[in-house]
C-alpha cells in the first residue's frame, strides 16, 4: 500500500506541475539530491556537477508537459535526462578540441548508457513486474515489504521479480547460437 500511495502522491505532484509550472518546485525538492548524487558520482568536479544538475531540472521543466506517466518513478525520467546531459557535455568538450578536465572512462560511459537502456526496458515491463523491480532495486525494499504493499504473498512477489528479470535478460542478451549444442556459447 505504501508503494501505491507513494506512486499516487508522485503522480499528483507531476500532474500539478504539468498544470502549473510553479508547482515544479515540489518535484525539484523531492528529487534534487538523487539527481545531484547521480551526476556528482560521475563527473568528480563539483562546479560541473552543479551546472549539469541545474541543466537537468531546466530541461525537465521545459519538457514536463511531454512527460507521460508509465508507473516508473519520476526520478528515472530525470536520471535519463541527466545521462543525456552528461553525454552531450562530454561530446561538446571533445568537439571544442580541449580535453575534458575530468574525462569519463569508457566504463563510466558504458555504465550510463546501460542504465538509460535499463530504465527504458523497465518501462516496457507489465505493471506488476515493473512495480516489483522498482520497489526492489530502485527503492531497495525487501521482498516482505513489497509483498505487504502489494497485498501478495512473498512467493508471488518472487515470481514477479523472476519473470521481470527474465524479460529484461531476454532484451539485453542475444539469443543462443543455433550451431552450438543446447544453445550454449563456446568459451574462448
Amino acid at each position: 500500500m505504501k508503494a501505491q500511495k507513494k506512486e499516487a502522491d508522485e503522480r499528483l505532484l507531476v500532474e500539478a506541475a504539468q498544470a502549473d509550472p510553479a508547482r515544479f518546485a515540489d518535484l525539484y525538492e523531492e528529487h534534487f539530491e538523487r539527481v545531484y548524487a547521480f551526476i556528482a558520482g560521475r563527473v568528480r568536479n563539483r562546479q560541473e556537477a552543479e551546472d549539469l544538475t541545474s541543466q537537468v531540472f531546466q530541461q525537465a521543466l521545459e519538457n514536463l508537459r511531454r512527460f507521460e506517466w508509465r508507473g516508473v518513478p519520476f526520478s528515472a525520467w530525470l536520471l535519463r535526462i541527466a545521462a543525456n546531459a552528461m553525454a552531450d557535455r562530454w561530446q561538446q568538450v571533445s568537439r571544442e578540441g580541449d580535453p575534458p578536465p575530468e574525462p569519463p572512462d569508457e566504463a563510466a560511459t558504458a555504465d550510463i548508457e546501460q542504465r538509460v537502456l535499463l530504465y527504458q526496458l523497465v518501462d516496457t515491463l507489465p505493471g506488476d513486474q515493473r512495480r516489483v523491480v522498482v520497489a526492489r532495486f530502485v527503492e531497495q525494499k525487501s521482498i516482505g515489504d513489497i509483498a505487504r504493499e502489494l497485498g501478495r504473498s512473498e512467493g508471488a512477489v518472487k515470481q514477479l521479480q523472476f519473470r521481470a528479470l527474465e524479460n529484461l535478460r531476454a532484451h539485453v542478451k542475444p539469443g543462443p547460437k543455433q550451431d552450438e549444442p543446447g544453445g550454449r556459447r563456446a568459451h574462448a
